[in-house]
């Protein structure tokens, strides 16, 4: 099993143990997104921002995953979105190996 997949089994144990957790969320729908799975993603922070709409990381991630999926809009407002909350969301991103340069 790969490190993903393996964050992704500690992701879901947790959420097993403490249901809807928002931290746990915004890291899963993470996972999702290094992995290829935007959709689940934005499933996982579509929830998480509901909870804590300010987060810049999950704004961002799920931008991204929007602009995997098709929807260069919305991924454009989450991302603004989170660069006003964070200026250095992107650079911090980056590193995390996460890009938002939109194709």
């Amino acid at each position: 099993m790969d490190r993903l997949e393996e964050a992704l089994a500690d992701c879901n144990e947790s959420l097993r143990l403490r249901p809807g957790n928002s931290s746990t969320l915004a890291s899963r729908g993470f996972v999702y997104l290094k992995l290829g799975r935007p959709r689940e993603a934005i499933a996982d922070y579509d929830t998480e921002i509901k909870v804590n709409p300010g987060n810049p990381y999950s704004l961002f991630g799920r931008g991204i995953a929007k602009r995997v999926i098709g929807d260069p809009a919305g991924a454009r407002a989450d991302i603004a979105a989170a660069t006003v909350i964070d200026p250095a969301i992107t650079e911090t991103m980056a590193k995390l190996g996460v890009r938002s340069e939109l194709r």
